[in-house]
Order: C-alpha cells, then structure tokens, then sequence
C-alpha cells in the first residue's frame, strides 16, 4: 500500500525479548525529514504486543519533533488487552490529536469479521482527503451492516459483559498457549499482552542444513508451516508475512479442544529427535 501511493516502507524491527515493542530511540534513529506517516498497532497482530502510556508518550515525544510525521494508529484490538496490560489511544495524548489518524472496526471486539465494517476517526481535512480515494474503491457499507454496529455499540463501553466475558476466554487460551509452547525446547516467545496472537521465534527448527527426519530440508519458516501442515495437520502462519522470518504466527481465536489437540500435534512434530542439522 505504501509503494501504490510511491512511498518508501521502513520497518523497525522488534524482538520476542523486548516485548516486540519499538523503542523510542529505534524510532528516532530511522527518521528523517522525508518520513512522513508512522503506522502504529497496538495491541498488535501478529504480536499480541501492548503499548504502555510511558512507551507511547515517549514515542509521541519523537513525533512531536518531526512536524511533517503523521501518525495512523490501528487500534482495533482495543478491547482484547490482558491485566495488566490497558490500551491507551494515541490520538488522546498530549499535542497527537491533531495529526492521527485513528483507525478501528468491528470485526475483533465484536466478532463481527464477515461484516467488513470499519471506521477512520481523524481531523477533518484527513478524513475528507480518505473519503475520497475510499468512496472510489468500494460503494460503502451495507445497511445491515450498520444496523449490527449499532446493535454491538449498543452493549455499552468496551462491549460490556459479553465482550468482557469473550476477553476472559482468550486470556484463558492466551495462558494455556504460552505455557505449552515454553514447554517446547528452542520455542522462545514473548507471551502477548493483547489481540489473540503469538509469535514464537522458531528459527532453531530451520535454516541452512536442518532436515526434519521422514520430510527433509527445512530451510526456513514457510517451509516448517509445510511441514507441520502435512505432517502434524496444524495450519501455522510464516513469520515473513509480517516482516519477522524467524516467527512462525499463532492464532488461539478456537475452542481450548481444538488447542489442546493442536498443541499436542505440534510438540510431537517438534521433537528434538526429530530435526537434524547437516554440516
């Protein structure tokens, strides 16, 4: 999307050890006076990462000495944080309301993903200047779609009882995942403070030389998702996609049957006997 509007994408890349958290100074050091829009989300996909207030107001803090940086925070994930863990908007700090753009839905708070409803909440001229590329690529959101917002709106702050009883679920599967998965020798993780995400470091299952015994080679992170696929029948998601090849994304959005089972599949997949590593 960067590239279609002829801009330049640079990643800052995080780690299971901080947290995947970008650090303010990270951010300093890849800005320039040609940057011009920061995309942040917290809780984030594919990490499950949760940005303090202290990290975000020192982030804010760097953006307020670039005047031509906007910030577009995707902040979809607002609902699903795990105490302590709370989520706090970037457009309400300090001197930032002015220059987000605000972007959330209700496809995850309210389990409404097939709905494709989603909103920008930004100052005015921006939200004008979106409105009209966007009302150009689709013809808007269908009346029942609405009238099913209205309805999860309609549950009171934050989605009331439901969302928060939906809420106590995942941190339930959130702390059953991150437990077998540290049971696992070489998994390394950092265990997720939002969303319903984890992304594991995997990269002792792969790389130059590693084979899997009755499979063979397994040179990176989309080949270990094919070898779990065919042979434990788990469908994981390459850490590639989201600029992190050493991480492998799992999704604990399912019944804790289905990760038990899923998990149970997966440690026998990943065996230490299993793996061999050619010189």
């Amino acid at each position: 999307m960067a590239r279609l509007a002829n801009a330049k994408p640079v990643v800052v890349n995080t780690t299971p050890d901080q947290g995947f958290i970008m650090m303010a100074q990270q951010l300093e050091a890849v800005l320039t006076p040609r940057s011009r829009l920061l995309i942040l989300c917290t809780p984030s996909n594919p990490t499950g990462a949760v940005y303090s207030l202290e990290q975000l107001q020192a982030i804010a803090e760097v953006v307020s000495r670039h005047p031509r940086l906007l910030v577009m925070s995707d902040e979809i994930y607002e609902s699903i944080c795990y105490p302590p863990a709370q989520h706090h908007s970037f457009a309400a700090l300090p001197g930032m309301w002015e220059r987000t753009l605000t972007v959330n839905g209700f496809s995850k708070a309210y389990a409404m993903t097939g709905w494709r409803l989603g909103y920008l909440a930004a100052p005015k001229h921006f939200a004008k200047a979106a409105a009209a590329i966007q009302s150009q690529s689709t013809s808007g959101a269908s009346s029942i779609a609405q009238q099913a917002a209205l309805a999860a709106l309609a549950l009171g702050p934050k989605g009331g009882k439901p969302v928060s009883q939906m809420v106590s679920a995942f941190e339930e599967r959130r702390d059953y995942v991150v437990q077998r998965l540290k049971q696992i020798p070489d998994v390394k993780l950092a265990e997720p403070q939002g969303a319903f995400y984890v992304l594991p470091d995997m990269s002792k299952f792969f790389g130059p030389g590693v084979e899997a015994r009755g499979y063979g080679p397994i040179p990176d992170a989309d080949a270990l998702c094919m070898y779990l696929i065919q042979q434990a029948h788990v469908a994981l998601v390459p850490g590639d996609a989201f600029g992190a090849p050493d991480c492998i994304r799992i999704s604990y959005a399912a019944s804790m049957a289905t990760l038990k089972e899923a998990l149970d599949r997966l440690e026998r997949a990943l065996q230490p006997d299993v793996f061999s590593r050619q010189q």
